[in-house]
């Protein structure tokens, strides 16, 4: 169930294939030596799967795919994570509809602040992710696909109320959409708000003397997101289309419950807010080609808040801030591919864009207003990829890409109101990147693949010239990230039940980490290519019907990660458990009714202290759930759950436990 899905065509087919399914599939990432409809050891995740698991943010939704994990930062930042197979948000693109989420400066993504109810597929690369589809992706891509309408009026109204375990109101989701397709046009309106005014610790949980229990303090949260998008179809190949993404959010920052009150840091996000415009195409070029088009132009504001006091009232010490980011990018992409050559796919790809990053801070004491710093920088991408079918069963693909940085500004402010602008010096970085893949096909409803991929990711403005709070060096020789993936993997149906694995194994090198240094006499840090890593592990997901009524599944994954570095003799990888595993079922027992009991369990995994010197163990879990859905006309559906049902304490960074007992009802009517 959730290892299958329908991705796109390969280079020159039809781009309309799955519309009829609402998904919008000029938005959809490529697919090399596709196999058994998905990509080589990828994953996707339909709506439907998204609403039965009633997974409302794209952390949550994740972490029910084999082989990849969600996390969260911990610390003040409060921010959730994915891993694929080990692998971070730093090298792991996210992307809307093939458009990349970048934030210029550090790209820190937070996944919980993107919302699911308006998408109709989430695309998932582990390991082999094509290069056509742009720099960056060293560990894989995640790709979010957004909906389209398929009937001349179709319209959609969801609401959702959750609660917490004493059953008290806790958030609310709303969700609308309204379409329509014609014969050469479709329109489009849709938006999400979602807003959690609470969360609450489980009755376990032992009040500290930054935390009484109950319901957690600076826990509220609010975002909402709009989608607008028009298309023009005047043939049967061809289609354009422009789109509007707009989203928005603020959050609260829970503190750690394991600092003392006087280490704690008392942040707030009043806003956090993506604006995306974007154009896509595809056209066909004579009967064997085609030729599609990304142009696009985002901005990214954000506002980080720092106080003296847990009420958040008092900025009067240095402590205190106000810290600002105003960002935008443009850019584009374009590709064409042809089949003029027998048995053989040609592809070709390139990509621009450009990131404007301006930030400045508000200090206390003295309420100073620094000076607004600006760094500006391009990043380029030429790829070509070859796909050679051997036979109707066999798929040789080849791909390579070259990808260059160019800086041409970073500036930052030393000091407070007698400080002065620092133009740091400017160096540019390049990567070449390689891959292949072979897919044999061996019956009509079984594959099996093996691929091999080097890629790499450029360090961020963050990375290179971020002092952290005077904390640490500027590098502006730090050099990309690498890492090899291999993997061998298949799938089969036999009979009602399907089972599909992989085995995986990546070699990092380059990674960045902090160094001790000495400047000026003075002791300090840097980030330098100074670590090296090994991430091996298994992933295996079966799906089957033991009656015509009953459903089950489940999925596991093992990871193991290993990173070395001379300086920090005990690094240990964080953020993953070794052991992850998802079951669940889906009982039809009347035509109306169906219920999905769920499980979702995982090993202990690591987190850095609050200072981040010390590496902590947190303990692993399982979690509970259940949900009851009921049809109770053909467009009008009513349900109701329950996760972490036996309301369990535990956390997946040290000092910051997640919810307890959640319960949740929506109601949804579609026409």
């Amino acid at each position: 169930m959730t290892g299958g899905g329908a991705f796109a065509a390969d280079a020159a087919s039809d781009p309309a294939v799955n519309a009829g399914a609402g998904v919008f599939t000029l938005g959809q990432i490529n697919v090399s030596a596709q196999a058994a409809g998905q990509p080589v050891g990828g994953s996707s995740l339909s709506a439907d799967e998204m609403q039965t698991f009633n997974k409302q943010s794209l952390d949550q939704a994740m972490d029910i795919i084999p082989g990849v994990t969600s996390s969260a930062t911990g610390g003040q930042r409060n921010e959730r994570l994915v891993y694929i197979r080990g692998f971070d948000r730093y090298q792991i693109p996210v992307m809307m509809d093939g458009v990349r989420i970048y934030l210029p400066a550090d790209n820190r993504l937070d996944f919980g602040r993107l919302l699911t109810p308006d998408l109709s597929e989430i695309q998932v690369s582990k390991g082999y992710a094509s290069v056509l589809d742009g720099p960056g992706a060293m560990g894989g891509a995640i790709n979010l696909v957004t909906r389209k309408p398929t009937r001349a009026f179709e319209a959609e109204l969801r609401q959702g109320l959750s609660f917490d375990n004493r059953a008290a109101l806790g958030g609310y989701t709303t969700y609308g959409m309204a379409g329509t397709r014609q014969e050469r046009f479709y329109l489009q309106a849709s938006g999400t708000r979602t807003e959690t005014t609470h969360s609450r610790l489980p009755e376990s949980f032992k009040p500290v003397a930054s935390e009484n229990g109950g319901n957690r303090d600076q826990s509220q949260t609010a975002d909402w997101s709009v989608n607008l998008k028009a298309g023009f179809t005047p043939n049967d190949t061809d289609e354009y289309s422009i789109n509007v993404q707009k989203q928005s959010g603020r959050k609260g920052a829970p503190l750690n419950v394991n600092d003392s009150v006087a280490n704690q840091r008392y942040w707030s996000w009043p806003y956090w807010d993506l604006q995306s415009v974007y154009w896509l195409s595809n056209t066909k070029l004579g009967s064997a080609s085609y030729a599609k088009t990304k142009l696009y132009y985002n901005t990214f504001q954000n506002g980080l808040y720092a106080f003296d006091d847990a009420g958040l009232t008092r900025q009067a010490t240095s402590r205190s801030f106000r810290s600002y980011y105003d960002d935008k990018a443009y850019g584009g992409s374009a590709e064409l591919g042809t089949d003029l050559i027998p048995m053989n796919t040609l592809k070709g790809a390139l990509h621009f864009r450009r990131d404007d990053h301006k930030e400045w801070q508000r200090l206390y004491p003295g309420n100073f207003l620094e000076p607004k710093q600006r760094d500006l920088e391009d990043t380029w991408s030429v790829a070509l990829e070859n796909s050679f079918h051997a036979t109707e069963a066999l798929d040789i693909v080849i791909g390579a890409s070259h990808d260059w940085r160019r800086l041409h500004e970073a500036q930052d402010w030393n000091g407070t109101a007698t400080g002065s602008m620092i133009d740091y010096r400017r160096a540019d970085s390049d990567a070449t990147n390689a891959q292949g893949a072979v897919v044999y096909r061996f019956s009509k409803t079984g594959e099996a693949h093996a691929s091999i991929s080097a890629r790499s990711r450029f360090p961020s403005i963050f990375e290179r010239f971020s002092t952290r709070f005077n904390g640490t060096a500027s590098n502006p020789d730090l050099k990309p990230e690498k890492a090899i993936n291999y993997e061998i993997g298949a799938s089969e149906r036999f009979g009602s039940t399907r089972v599909e694995g992989a085995v995986f194994l990546s070699r990092l090198r380059d990674v960045i980490a902090n160094a001790p240094i000495v400047i000026n006499g003075q002791a300090t840090t840097q980030s330098r290519n100074m670590a090296s890593g090994l991430y091996r592990g298994f992933e295996v997901a079966v799906t089957t019907r033991l009656t015509p009524t009953l459903e089950v599944g489940g999925n596991y994954t093992l990871t193991i990660r290993t990173l070395s570095d001379p300086n920090i003799p005990n690094l240990r990888a964080v953020g993953t458990p070794n052991h992850k595993v998802f079951l669940h079922a889906d009982w039809r027992p009347t035509e109306q009714l169906g219920i999905v009991p769920s499980v979702e369990a995982a090993s202990g995994r690591y987190s850095q202290s609050t200072a981040g010197t010390v590496f902590l163990g947190n303990g692993g879990y399982a979690l509970a759930n259940l949900q009851a859905s009921y049809d109770l006309t053909a467009n009008a559906q009513l349900s109701a759950g329950v996760r972490n049902l036996f309301d369990a304490n535990y956390s997946l960074a040290d000092g910051f436990p997640e919810p307890g007992r959640t319960m949740f009802v929506t109601a949804r009517y579609s026409f």
